[in-house]
């Protein structure tokens, strides 16, 4: 597959992260993440192979439709951060607020805090 297809392949998913966030489907965005990261690491070896003897010199056309995917990506990647970060911060404060207790508890002996 070359570079240009994992690019488009990861934009695709990359769009549907956007909207697993929007709807707070975490394990859809998990899983859709595990794929781009998966892609991710194919396009790393794909571009550090390039083709036997030389590297594959990109037309202007696909050089532009590569920055534009990759400005894609990260416009997706900023969108889905705008969801993620508030549920995230939530789980901080959440579990934070659960180890501040037990850290009380415990300093005054209660016999409950294992």
């Amino acid at each position: 597959m070359s570079s240009l297809a994992l690019l488009e392949q990861m934009s695709n998913y990359s769009t549907e992260m956007v909207d697993a966030a929007r709807a707070n489907d975490w394990d859809r965005l998990t899983r859709l993440e595990r794929q781009v990261a998966s892609l991710r690491d194919r396009l790393g070896v794909e571009e550090a192979l390039g083709f036997p003897g030389r590297p594959r010199q990109m037309s202007e056309d696909e050089r532009k439709k590569k920055m534009a995917l990759i400005r894609r990506i990260l416009d997706d990647d900023k969108e889905v951060r705008v969801h993620t970060e508030p549920w995230m911060d939530n789980v901080r404060q959440l579990l934070s607020g659960g180890t501040r207790a037990r850290n009380v508890r415990s300093a005054y002996g209660d016999p409950d805090v294992s």
